[in-house]
């Protein structure tokens, strides 16, 4: 009885996991691994007189993670016979389930005859069929099958959406499911009908084919629609390529990508010919990746080109108005910093010049950190190289400017028993220019700037009888920076932001091309309050005083004269997914030179994100206005399936939206649908008001990632 009984729970066992079960058969071969152990449980088990094995009641077998339920089974070992009555229920490890009233399949379970058959894959697709044959282990046909992945309810109304065919194929090995004499239906009413189609099955990762087609409606393009189709190339390497047609272009798009041991590389790009521009080859490149080099080297790049200005704007890339290619190479360790980088510039603005622009920047820097014991602290040694090109080669316009700097600094921290803490630094930086073409200026320049400061801070802590904990820390600092030698000109450091990070720097100009010059006296307070129910607050107030006036800071930049503007920045925290971000900048009559305040609000339902940002008139930084902006988007769930989004840019000075856009989607287990609409107001010489109408309808449920609980409808 016992080797009954174990022939018939390893038939059970490794048959029907191998009809479950969707890996590769010729892996799992391959592999010539022992089968796991098999158990089988039922209220009774006998033979009858004619040698036939019978487990009735509750019958359940067990082999890995395939678990099979049936009512009764009966197995005639001399005919190599194995019956199965239902309901019948096979499990394999929560990927796919098989659902049948009855089954005749011979004993490797390879091949035979399951009748009304329903198999559910990976939670997510539906297949029920007549009757369903198991072929060579490998295919199973369907017959008369409905295929959904769209919650059937038990009242007889409809899914949303569902495939009938005559004959559906299944091909464990290769995952796919082939269609014959198909229709598909929306209510049950035939919209389409297909002789033959293929469609991968929900277990399949990357399944060559068509993806979600887009449709696109732009006032310049007009109606188009995009049609990608997927090849995979190996395991680690595809392809997609994605025509875009439309009364007015025709637009091949393409996207490669490839994963190696030790990197990433993707390219995606698109050649184009449309009526905008008759007789033009048009389109973009645009490529990024990284790999990991030996000794902790990385090597980094990002290219970004285009045919012409207007085609991101036309075709609806990234909103970018100036492309940046770089190609780098760092290493970064706890005491040593490298870096290398290439970078070009090319801009998209009217405004710009591209011959006098500085197009082509090269940067490479290296600093060591050492830890003496002698006299304690910190020492710093760093060697930075920076050269800027322009393509012009007229006098002064044309300038270009190599610059070597050498840094070596020094610095330490005592803490004293009444809890003050000093931080002592002092340093020297020396400083080579090279300028070609500029008669101007010497070919030759070289600057030495000795620098020292001292810092004191005083943190005090306080917690309150609610729990909440204040900490509060005055700030003063003592600074004194010499600079020797000319002028040199300002190509690096022409935007100079003021701000909490470099309230204490002792140069707060972004590059070494400008630096602070005389002693500096600098004051701020730091408080932050930390509460027990998880929201917290920080502020910052500061303000650097110099006793001479430095040219160049801007007044807008807060640093002008010999007294700073007043910094003040915060932050509010909460729990309940609130943010809050402001920094402004008061002169001394309290006027405004720069202000900016960002929200952002996380709820169940609602999310919000916007900013505010006020800049005041400054000839150096090219505005001679005061300018005022806000953004904002915000994302709102209507119910579980529906969800709004919507953006806007406008400009409060000149009274008008820059960019807006609104937008619905609809989402159950069974389908998803995208619907938009995008305006842009802005226009130029090369660039014109637009406006973008955007369509996308997917079926879920072919995907291994589109089983959400959260966007299942009920059936009440």
């Amino acid at each position: 009885m016992r080797r009954w009984i174990a022939a018939i729970a390893i038939l059970l066992g490794t048959g029907l996991s191998a009809a479950a079960q969707e890996a590769d058969t010729a892996t799992a071969q391959e592999a010539d691994t022992a089968p796991a152990p098999s158990s089988l449980v039922a209220d009774r088990v006998f033979i009858t007189p004619d040698r036939t094995l019978v487990a009735e009641g509750n019958v359940e077998a067990f082999q890995g993670d395939t678990r099979i339920s049936a009512r009764r089974i009966t197995f005639d070992r001399d005919n190599d016979k194995l019956s199965i009555e239902g309901p019948v229920r096979i499990d394999q490890g929560g990927r796919i389930t098989v659902l049948a009233t009855g089954a005749e399949l011979d004993t490797g379970l390879q091949n035979g005859l399951i009748s009304g058959a329903r198999v559910v894959m990976d939670q997510q697709l539906q297949l029920a069929a007549l009757q369903m044959t198991r072929v060579g282990g490998r295919y199973s046909q369907l017959f008369k099958t409905a295929v959904t992945s769209c919650r059937v309810c038990a009242d007889g109304r409809p899914p949303l959406w569902q495939i009938r065919a005559r004959k559906i194929i299944h091909d464990q090995q290769e995952r796919q499911l082939y269609f014959e004499d198909a229709q598909f239906r929306v209510l049950d009413i035939p919209v389409f009908y297909f002789p033959r189609f293929r469609l991968p099955d929900p277990t399949l990762d990357r399944a060559r084919g068509f993806l979600v087609p887009s449709v696109r409606t732009t006032s310049e393009l007009g109606p188009g629609v995009k049609i990608p189709y997927f090849f995979p190339i190996g395991p680690h390497r595809d392809l997609t390529v994605e025509p875009y047609l439309s009364p007015k272009t025709r637009t091949l798009g393409f996207r490669y990508r490839q994963a190696y041991r030790a990197g990433r590389l993707n390219i995606e790009g698109a050649y184009t010919r449309d009526d905008l521009m008759p007789g033009e080859h048009r389109g973009y490149l645009f490529s990024d990746g990284w790999f990991n080099l030996p000794r902790d080297f990385r090597l980094t790049f990002d290219i970004e080109a285009v045919s012409d200005d207007s085609y991101v704007n036309d075709y609806g890339l990234p909103d970018v108005d100036r492309l940046r290619s770089e190609i780098r190479l760092e290493r970064i360790k706890r005491d040593d910093f490298f870096h290398i980088g290439l970078i070009h510039f090319e801009s998209l603005r009217d405004s710009d010049n591209e011959e006098t622009l500085p197009s082509f920047v090269a940067d490479a820097a290296w600093e060591k950190r050492f830890h003496p014991g002698g006299i304690g602290g910190e020492l710093r040694t760093g060697l930075l190289f920076h050269t800027h090109h322009r393509r012009s080669d007229e006098d002064v316009i044309g300038r270009d400017v190599q610059r070597a700097t050498a840094d070596f600094s020094w610095r330490r921290n005592w803490v004293f028993g009444n809890g003050l803490r000093a931080d002592w630094l002092m340093g020297v930086s020396a400083d080579l220019f090279r300028i070609h073409q500029d008669s101007t200026y010497p070919g030759d320049i070289l600057r030495t700037s000795p620098r020292a400061a001292l810092k004191l801070a005083y943190p005090m802590m306080r917690t309150t009888a609610t729990g909440a904990t204040h900490l509060i820390e005055p700030v003063v600092q003592v600074g004194w920076t010499d600079l020797h030698g000319g002028n040199v000109p300002v190509d690096e450091s022409r935007f100079v932001e003021f701000d909490r990070g470099n309230l204490l720097s002792l140069s707060r100009f972004p590059a070494p091309d400008q630096r602070e010059h005389r002693p500096t006296f600098v004051y701020g307070v730091n408080w932050s309050r930390y509460a027990p129910g998880g929201w917290q607050a920080s502020a910052t107030l500061g303000q650097v005083f110099r006793t001479t006036a430095n040219p160049g800071f801007s007044v807008s930049s807060g640093l002008s004269g010999t007294s700073s503007d007043l910094l003040v920045a915060g932050q509010i925290l909460t729990d309940q997914g609130l943010a809050l971000t402001g920094r402004t900048l008061l002169d001394g009559d309290l006027g405004i030179n720069k202000a900016e305040i960002r929200g952002d609000w996380f709820g169940d339902r609602l999310g919000l994100s916007s900013t505010y940002l006020w800049l005041g008139a400054d000839s150096i930084e090219g505005r001679s206005k005061a300018q005022s902006e806000f953004w904002f988007d915000g994302e709102y769930l209507i119910h579980s399936q529906w969800t709004a989004r919507a953006h806007l840019r406008y400009d409060i000075t000149d009274n008008l939206a820059t960019r807006a856009g609104f937008g619905v989607v609809y989402r159950n287990e069974c389908v998803t649908v995208d619907v938009s609409v995008q305006r842009r107001y802005t226009s130029s010489t090369s660039v014109v008001p637009t406006t973008d109408f955007g369509f996308t309808i997917a079926l879920n449920g072919f995907s291994i990632d589109g089983n959400e609980d959260r966007y299942r409808r009920k059936c009440s």
